[in-house]
């Protein structure tokens, strides 16, 4: 299952993981982010243990949304010890995502 991200464990999880971490900054009040919400929940099952796959509310969750410049949503990031590495906004295809993990495992 993906980890509920918030503003204020961000920096636990993400920014200091030693493994790559796949972000979902999305709403629930978001269509296309409602597509996207399974695929992130198979992702999490998938890389369990070889990476850290996550959710961030930016209704709840505002501070690190604005820090990356998310204006439209789902947006995906992936960080390598602490930094982006990847973008994607939009839906994109399950293997976009799981790409961008590969290529930093």
């Amino acid at each position: 299952m993906a980890i509920a991200i918030t503003d204020a464990t961000f920096e636990e999880i993400v920014l200091k993981s030693d493994k790559p971490v796949l972000v979902d900054f999305w709403a629930a009040w978001c269509g296309p982010c409602r597509m996207v919400g399974p695929v992130i929940e198979e992702l999490a099952t998938e890389y369990e243990g070889k990476a850290v796959v996550g959710k961030v509310d930016v209704d709840a969750n505002q501070e690190f949304a604005a820090k990356y410049g998310i204006r439209n949503i789902p947006t995906v990031l992936t960080f390598k010890n602490g930094e982006v590495v990847n973008k994607q906004v939009g839906v994109a295809p399950k293997q976009t995502y799981a790409e961008s993990l590969d290529a930093h495992l």
